[in-house]
């Protein structure tokens, strides 16, 4: 048996959608990138205002994020050590400081309890990456940002949909950004979503995201456009495609069958393992979680990892902490002994394979597999 660690649900409805939109002529962004913030915005805020705008990475999103904040030369960011290193990138992008903070031993979210410590003079700004799906502790980190005046710019790469008590991720910081990589639970191939209750906000980045034009390519060759505009800031080239966005648009319609299907699979691990020396993924009760990944917790990670490979069954490591990374570590000089939580996790996580495709079959013989190599 050959399981690979993702495969993307895709049929014959998002090939016809891209076919689509590969006919209408508008191969870049266009009436379907439009139709596509307008679809997702109504799906986070359940309502028809813009709140939401489209790019082309989640870490695209969160450049233009930090950028909305006004973030300087300098400023720090405080951000979990574990997380793809995408988070960390964007803050080094204005030359401001990724200030790393250790993490839960349960759920791999931010420390809470650690991030008063970190905060000085400069902090600007809090990041804190909803690990696997599950959110991270947003009333306290609320409460953390109101005292110190600090923003919030939650990174939900993995985190769609999932909510904190009732409340949409994508509703609650001040900026929210997702990703529709491949590997994500709502795949465009690539792209990203920033969402905001923040009107002023979203109309910074969208001028950021195309150039800093005034105005969007789409309103330049529509009948109410011009072929007049300004430059009014130092923008980016970071604006979707209509044929990623019409991936989107028929993901987005299957989104919620896609998440419950991944739910079925993590209950079967829970299951299966119960009574095992695994660690399975801890959610909290007052949220929801996309189960993005399942993560085990196991002594023996390397060995499992390699015979499990060897079965035909394929893994990954989610993450390799920041302050692991060479050019972090000589840059920012991060000591491993800062962070003892994110080390142990780091030695002993495991993600297994988990997405809409995987057959019952399949996760039977995974599970069978670990089973037998964590003995």
């Amino acid at each position: 048996m050959d399981i690979p660690f993702h495969k993307t649900h895709i049929t014959e409805k998002e090939l016809h959608s891209v076919t689509e939109a590969i006919k209408s002529g508008w191969l870049t962004m266009g009436p379907k990138t439009i139709e596509f913030e307008k679809k997702f915005s109504s799906y986070l805020f359940n309502n028809n205002e813009d709140k939401c705008l489209s790019c082309n990475s989640a870490t695209a999103a969160l450049h233009l994020a930090l950028k909305a904040i006004g973030l300087k030369e300098n400023d720090e960011v405080i951000i979990p050590t574990n997380t793809f290193i995408a988070t960390a990138e964007v803050v080094t992008y204005f030359n401001a400081i990724p200030i790393l903070c250790d993490i839960e031993y349960d759920t791999h979210n931010i420390d809470v309890s650690k991030i008063n410590a970190l905060i000085t003079d400069k902090t600007k700004a809090i990041i804190p990456v909803h690990f696997g799906g599950q959110p991270c502790d947003m009333n306290e980190i609320m409460d953390i940002a109101k005292k110190h005046n600090l923003k919030i710019i939650e990174d939900a790469a993995h985190a769609l949909p999932a909510s904190y008590n009732n409340q949409p991720i994508g509703t609650i910081g001040d900026i929210t950004c997702f990703s529709f990589y491949a590997t994500k639970t709502l795949a465009c191939g690539e792209g990203g979503m920033a969402a905001s209750n923040n009107v002023e906000y979203i109309k910074n980045m969208k001028i950021n995201r195309l150039h800093g034009i005034n105005n969007d390519a789409w309103d330049r060759y529509t009948k109410k456009g011009s072929w007049v505009y300004d430059i009014v800031d130092n923008g980016f080239k970071y604006n979707m495609t209509d044929i990623n966005a019409a991936l989107g648009l028929t993901q987005l319609k299957k989104l919620e069958w896609m998440c419950r299907r991944r739910e079925d699979i993590a209950q079967a691990y829970d299951k299966a393992f119960q009574e095992s020396n695994i660690t399975c993924p801890t959610i909290k009760p007052d949220r929801t979680t996309s189960r993005h990944l399942y993560v085990i917790k196991v002594d023996n990670r390397d060995e499992l990892h390699l015979k499990l490979k060897e079965a035909g069954i394929n893994t990954s490591v989610h993450f390799i902490p920041v302050h692991h990374m060479t050019f972090y570590k000589e840059k920012f000089k991060y000591n491993d002994t800062h962070y003892p939580v994110a080390e142990e996790v780091f030695s002993k996580s495991l993600s297994l394979p988990i997405y809409p495709d995987l057959s019952h079959e399949q996760v039977a013989y995974i599970t069978k597999k670990v089973l037998e190599y964590t003995k």
